[in-house]
């Protein structure tokens, strides 16, 4: 499985999330071959598709997600539908961000970690 911490932002928010590709790695090891069976038990198609599950890493109770239509509001359904659509492009500390996806911005904002370096 692949993982990328990410920064959403939207409108005064700042949102650092974890992201879990469901998909086991396609080189089978037995650790590997572990993951798909348990995957495929559960009902994941593990069909190279990026099927991303996102937590925030605030941990602020709101339950982690798979489905970008599980979340409440605007943000975070906006922000997962686009990295399903980008995650083979997306690293580690890139910027999500929903105002800019949606048109209502002419420029992404930078990330939150490269403005406050002192």
């Amino acid at each position: 499985m692949d993982t990328k911490i990410l920064e959403i932002r939207d409108s005064g928010t700042f949102i650092p999330v974890l992201c879990v590709d469901m998909n086991p790695c396609r080189e089978l090891n037995d650790a590997h071959r572990a993951q798909y069976y348990y995957m495929r038990r559960a009902g994941y198609p593990c069909d190279g598709r990026p099927n991303i599950a996102i937590a925030k890493l605030s941990m602020d109770g709101e339950p982690a997600w798979n489905d970008p239509y599980g979340w409440k509001g605007r943000t975070m359904a906006v922000a997962h539908n686009f990295i399903l659509e980008h995650w083979p492009k997306l690293k580690d500390g890139d910027v999500i961000d929903v105002e800019f996806i949606l048109g209502e911005r002419s420029q992404p904002k930078i990330s939150e970690r490269l403005e406050h370096r002192t």
